[in-house]
């Protein structure tokens, strides 16, 4: 049924066959925090409380009930290989209350903020498509950055199916986006003055790093994991970078800083930058402290204090250079 039209499956009571379960309590997981909270792109709330979106080029939809985290995929069967995708991708084997109890022992600050927003977890995404999905979210929002990937992927990406009359797609290969009309194409898709880094950053990856060695980034020390990351076009500061360390590439401690995350530690943790805006060495100090306070997890702890602001007011700017947040 690859690129064929088929039925939206709203919850397990419709097509039990088709739908599979792992043991998921809220307090380890919650989807409506985690998939909308601006590290992954590709989910959207396809009816109350199911999430569809593109997984490792699959369709699946995800469902919370009853302390289990139910999937159903399209066009595929579901069975261990998909229970391990889903379980690596939310990185279930990391134990989440434990966390939230150590961090909240360590910072009462923490522990209050995080009341209400249990089950904030970390994505393990692939290398390639979260490096060029943060490419896109300098001076951005992350409904606009949701749609330019969607745009990204309906127009270099390998059709999938049709769930009624959406469809869905692949994320580009690179060769895709490294072709000689690339940057073209992703102007008129309305990326702007982003196009010309997916297009270059997908050719120094295929002519230079090589995918390979984007993965092997997970095996080395984050400094400098962070540091090749940081040559590639587009990426240039630190916070793109540390999203990727964090979110892709196993760099547990990476804190990525943008204008919410420094305004949390200017006012909230009374962090004296001397900077008006995020300067690398202000970035540098803001991730230094909160590793100190948070310890190896800093990054999973940061991620739920990101998601608290977003849900408790406006909706931030995912921005590279944090010099914007309108």
């Amino acid at each position: 049924m690859r690129g064929g039209r088929m039925k939206l499956r709203d919850a397990p009571s419709e097509s039990p066959a088709l739908w599979r379960a792992l043991p998921c309590p809220a307090a380890e997981l919650r989807l409506d925090l985690v998939l909308p909270s601006g590290q992954t792109f590709r989910w959207k709330e396809s009816s109350p409380g199911s999430w569809t979106g593109v997984l490792e080029g699959t369709v699946w939809t995800l469902r919370q009930e009853r302390d289990r985290l139910w999937y159903t995929v399209y066009g595929g069967e579901a069975g261990a290989d998909t229970d391990r995708l889903l379980r690596e991708f939310f990185q279930l084997d990391v134990g989440l209350r434990e966390l939230y109890r150590a961090w909240g022992a360590a910072d009462p600050l923490f522990r209050e903020a995080a009341k209400e927003f249990p089950g904030v977890r970390v994505l393990r995404q692939d290398p390639v498509e979260c490096l060029l999905s943060f490419i896109c979210t300098s001076n951005n929002h992350i409904s606009r950055i949701t749609a330019m990937i969607e745009r990204l992927c309906g127009a270099f990406g390998r059709p999938l199916c049709h769930l009624g009359a959406q469809p869905f797609h692949a994320f580009p290969s690179l060769a895709a986006l490294a072709g000689a009309d690339a940057e073209a194409r992703l102007r008129a898709l309305g990326f702007g003055y982003r196009a010309k880094f997916v297009s270059g950053t997908a050719r120094a990856i295929t002519e230079g790093l090589s995918v390979e060695g984007l993965h092997q980034l997970r095996t080395v020390p984050y400094a400098e994991a962070r540091r090749v990351l940081c040559t590639l076009p587009g990426v240039g500061t630190k916070q793109v970078a540390d999203c990727v360390c964090l979110m892709a590439l196993d760099k547990a401690e990476a804190v990525p800083v943008d204008t919410h995350v420094w305004r949390i530690a200017r006012q909230r943790y009374g962090m004296e930058l001397g900077s008006r805006s995020i300067t690398p060495r202000a970035h540098q100090e803001i991730g230094d402290f909160f590793r100190g306070l948070w310890g190896p997890r800093a990054g999973w702890a940061q991620a739920v204090l990101f998601c608290a602001d977003l849900h408790k007011g406006r909706e931030p700017a995912v921005s590279q250079d944090g010099d914007k947040e309108s």
